[in-house]
């Protein structure tokens, strides 16, 4: 494409609302304020324009694993991933053995280092035996600061997140580590109570790693961890809106507690995703997926997703009924303040990289840009 072009003609989704007819100038891979006037235009009409999405749990791609794959492969799940919008995504670990994770964690965090991820989520080992779901038993661990504190070190600073069983020994403690690290905290995998996750959030947790998933479900008389996650404002809560993780009326249930300013779309996604039904890894435990649905071949869990965000976008805008702007803000702008990069990515705003999705008016993705160059081209007019 050109250096500069200009994208006008479709409604445009700013963090200030959504403009008809609106315009957004491209001019050397960022977002800029004015165009010359010898500048190519782009006519969508017809179409929505949103900013690329941001997905901060995710496991991997078109037939790749951020767990155990090579380089390549990694770069393969995040090209995967892209085409489907998601213009940033972070790279998430299961649960392995320490000296594997502590491996992997240095050689992702070059690929972070040079920008092709936005860093590291450590889902596992420090979760809860009775909710494990698809993870390792035999390779669960307390989450002891000084073995957390081993994974963030090995991430070279490229560490975003840690998922936690916070009412286990040591993990009131690591919250605390984490969020003086500058490392979120979420929780997840968790057998707590009301008053536990209460007591990690005052600690410094601030994310729930897929809410109602893998914790107790909410109880009139032991509310469990997810009516304190839903109540308090200092906390982010993660959804997997692909039809099977969730019913429509529990995703309608976080938005109506934590509102559009606390939810972030995430797709937990595995190899899968991107790729088709089969046989998969997901670290060391066998996974089948059938009818885009993953499972483990011995327990049937529910083992991640083959979602990818722009289905849950549409999902989300057509299914739930979510006004558009909730959405974009779920599924862009929250992650990325959550992760630090909203100066960068997260919403369509002068000086910010040229990261954007195409939309037709059925919320079919139509067309990718990353930093100004066409991952998928739109074929309009």
């Amino acid at each position: 494409m050109a250096v500069s072009t200009v994208l006008a003609g479709a409604r445009v989704v700013l963090p200030t609302g959504i403009v008809e007819n609106g315009r957004v100038i491209v001019e050397n891979g960022r977002i800029a304020g004015a165009a010359r006037e010898d500048v190519p235009t782009l006519d969508l009409t017809g179409h929505w324009l949103v900013p690329g999405f941001v997905d901060m749990h995710n496991h991997g791609g078109g037939g790749a694993s951020f767990t155990s794959g090579t380089v390549d492969e990694v770069l393969t799940g995040v090209r995967t991933h892209r085409q489907h919008g998601t213009t940033t995504v972070v790279a998430s670990f299961v649960t392995g053995e320490m000296d594997f994770l502590t491996q992997r964690a240095g050689l992702l965090s070059e690929l972070a280092e040079q920008g092709d991820i936005a860093g590291i989520h450590f889902e596992g080992p420090f979760i809860s035996p009775c909710r494990k779901g698809a993870h390792d038993e035999t390779l669960l661990r307390d989450p002891e600061p000084a073995e957390v504190r081993k994974l963030i070190d090995a991430a070279r600073g490229q560490a975003r997140m840690v998922t936690l069983a916070t009412e286990l020994p040591g993990g009131i403690d690591s919250v605390r580590l984490l969020a003086e690290h500058g490392v979120i905290a979420a929780i997840g995998h968790t057998d707590a109570t009301y008053e536990q996750t209460r007591a990690a959030i005052d600690a410094g947790a601030t994310v729930a790693t897929h809410l109602f998933n893998a914790m107790p479900a909410l109880g009139h008389r032991a509310p469990g961890p997810i009516a304190a996650l839903l109540e308090d404002e200092r906390i982010t809560v993660e959804l997997i809106n692909d039809g099977t993780h969730l019913h429509p009326a529990a995703l309608e249930l976080a938005f109506h507690h934590a509102g559009p300013a606390r939810a972030a779309f995430i797709t937990d996604a595995m190899d899968a995703a991107g790729f088709g039904d089969g046989r998969y890894m997901l670290g060391p435990l066998e996974v089948e997926v059938k009818d885009s649905v993953a499972r483990l071949v011995e327990g049937g869990s529910i083992a991640g997703s083959t979602l990818t965000l722009d289905r849950a976008f549409k999902r989300a805008a057509t299914v739930d009924g979510l006004p558009v702007e909730s959405v974009v803000q779920a599924i862009s702008a929250n992650p990325a303040k959550l992760l630090g990069v909203y100066d960068r990515v997260g919403s369509l705003e002068p000086g910010k990289d040229a990261d954007l999705v195409v939309l037709d008016e059925d919320f079919e993705l139509k067309g990718v840009m990353h930093k100004g160059a066409w991952v998928v081209e739109p074929q309009v007019g």
